[in-house]
């Protein structure tokens, strides 16, 4: 399993902690690897911190971009963005 396999299963299960440790690792070897961007924003958004999750989707879209990031930006901004005033006010 290489390091960025690790990494996405560590997220897809809930172990966040571990996935920032091994992200940390990682990216003290290889900063600009757009995955790794890409996979520390995943976490950013599970935790709720979605200004810093949109951040690094933006870098690694900067890095690459056909990153699957730039997608990942697109959602964030129309959930964010969402509004509907017969949910908020019934």
């Amino acid at each position: 399993m290489t390091a960025l396999q690790k990494i996405n299963a560590l997220i897809s299960d809930n172990k966040l902690e571990e996935a920032v440790c091994e992200l940390d690792n990682q990216m003290k070897i290889n900063p600009q690897c757009d995955d790794l961007w890409f996979m520390r924003g995943r976490i950013y958004w599970k935790t709720g911190n979605h200004i810093e999750a949109i951040n690094c989707y933006t870098r690694a879209v900067e890095l690459n971009p056909d990153s699957p990031a730039l997608r990942a930006i697109e959602s964030a901004r129309d959930i964010l963005n969402f509004y509907n005033p017969d949910l908020l006010n019934p």
